[in-house]
């Protein structure tokens, strides 16, 4: 598999010879444009040359051709001269050769069907050249006044110069200079441009492959941390973060996030097997020596129905200890769902109470329902009993002979808030943030056969139940002096009628 450094330095490699190739396609393009039109423009004035010298002939009364005898005898206002020389065709008047011959380049004078005149250069030409570039010559037309010719030695680029009138017999003047500039700079940016490119590219992949390489230098130191962390054990390091706010940075400070939760977690998950393993260990203890007890006496004898009878409450306590355990993990996997409807806080609170005066008779407690604000709230029913009566269960519990247990109700803005206060034995404030744990408990200290023996699990299951309905629970207290836990519950938002004339409702407020 190749890695990110070499996929990033081929990536750039490719990136950079296409922009090397695309700039030296545009550099010669523009470069062979300006040599062609310098081209063009030079041999365009060397026509525009044998124009004007044709037209200075013809406006001084100069004869500008000589024609053959047997033509006839024409006017000086014709600017002809007669010979006698009867195979040769017309051409120039030799004042007007000599004159165009001073020209060191290819030049051409015809008339309708024939050439008038060739330069010096053109008459040096083998014939198979001459014979190319006139034929090439009385090609161009008024609409197509430039062309090339290739000849044997080389390529010509060509501009025609047209005349019109009755002045005289010349109708073009053709002129022609060599492309080999033109080639000659194509073939050396070509050839540059394979010198330069091998070299450019070759020191531009080994620079990207060495600052990349630098640039990944902390996701390399990374994996190798994060390879470290195989177990739980060694959740404990972090990764090394560096200054700045660079992605790599960022990326560390996530990672070191991500692992301190996951510390976290595998600490909980020890801990929760620990106290979970306790906890079934000690009624599984019991259990197994009441059924050998029961099993040692008689078969009516009244050992053996105690020995029964205490098997039995072991048992419905793991029952209810595995059911805790089942709520908090449906929990925790999103698969518990309720069924919300709207519920009058008002009669259950007030069943509560009474629930929490039955429970603390035997100790003498006195449950005092100081307050309650009429509300409703878009909840489930049985869960949001289920949380006021372990608030309430907890306060009894904790809360010695005689105590006092006080409800209330109260109606804010927004929410509703339950509170449970009690005079009980309070929780010290280095154990507050615990209180929530699951198998937390207060009185570590105490037996757990001791008459306030709990599981630990009915606070965590409160929170999850508050949390569950966009709510929140807390908790204030001072060792010795009680405690306070108030849950606080969205109210749901009245929905009034609309200008379509729908009804009035209430939805649920707060979190979901």
């Amino acid at each position: 598999m190749a890695t990110i450094r070499s996929r990033v330095t081929a990536a750039y490699a490719i990136v950079l010879f296409g922009t090397m190739l695309a700039f030296a396609a545009a550099l010669w393009t523009a470069r062979r444009a300006a040599v062609l039109k310098d081209l063009q423009s030079r041999v365009s004035m060397l026509a525009e040359y044998g124009h004007v010298v044709l037209t200075q002939s013809g406006l001084q009364n100069n004869p500008v051709v000589v024609r053959n005898a047997r033509g006839g005898a024409d006017s000086p206002s014709s600017a002809v001269v007669v010979t006698t020389d009867s195979l040769r065709g017309p051409e120039l008047q030799p004042l007007l050769r000599a004159r165009l011959d001073a020209v060191a380049e290819y030049l051409v004078v015809a008339d309708s069907v024939r050439p008038l005149y060739t330069s010096a250069v053109v008459r040096r030409l083998p014939s198979d050249d001459i014979g190319a570039l006139l034929d090439a010559a009385m090609q161009l037309s008024p609409t197509q006044r430039a062309g090339t010719v290739q000849l044997s030695g080389e390529r010509l680029f060509m501009v025609a110069r047209f005349e019109y009138g009755e002045t005289g017999p010349v109708r073009r003047v053709v002129a022609a200079a060599s492309m080999a500039n033109v080639e000659f700079m194509q073939s050396e940016q070509f050839g540059v441009f394979l010198l330069i490119a091998p070299l450019v590219g070759l020191l531009s992949v080994i620079m990207a492959y060495v600052i990349t390489g630098r640039a990944l230098s902390p996701v390399d130191e990374i994996i190798r941390e994060v390879s470290a962390l195989t177990d739980g054990r060694s959740l404990h390091r972090r990764l090394p973060q560096a200054e700045g706010g660079d992605e790599l940075a960022r990326l560390s400070a996530t990672l070191n996030a991500m692992i301190a939760r996951l510390e976290q977690s595998f600490s909980g998950l020890r801990r929760f097997t620990a106290d979970a393993s306790h906890e079934l260990k000690t009624p599984l203890t019991v259990l197994r020596a009441d059924i050998e007890r029961a099993m040692s006496a008689g078969p009516r004898s009244t050992e053996g129905l105690v020995a029964l009878e205490e098997a039995l409450q072991e048992t419905a306590r793991m029952a209810d200890l595995v059911e805790s355990l089942l709520t908090l993990a449906r929990a925790d996997e999103g698969r518990f769902d309720l069924h919300r409807e709207l519920v009058a806080l008002v009669p259950l609170v007030r069943d509560v109470a009474e629930t929490a005066q039955i429970l603390g008779e035997d100790a003498g407690l006195r449950v005092n329902v100081q307050s309650l604000d009429d509300a409703k709230v878009m909840a489930d029913a049985l869960r949001l009993r289920q949380l006021f009566l372990n608030l309430v269960t907890n306060a009894v519990k904790y809360t010695g002979r005689g105590g006092c247990i006080e409800l209330s109700l109260t109606r804010r803005a927004e929410t509703v808030e339950f509170a449970v206060s009690d005079t009980g034995i309070g929780i010290a404030g280095a154990d507050l943030p615990f209180v929530f744990d699951r198998f937390w408990r207060a009185d570590r200290a105490r037996s757990r056969q001791s008459e306030r023996a709990g599981m630990g699990l009915g606070l965590s299951i409160s929170q999850w139940i508050a949390h569950a309905h966009g709510g929140s629970i807390t908790v204030a207290s001072r060792l010795g002096r009680g405690s306070t836990f108030t849950v606080s519950l969205p109210l749901p938002v009245e929905r009034h009628e609309g200008p379509d004339g729908g009804g009035a409702g209430l939805e649920a407020g707060g979190k979901t």
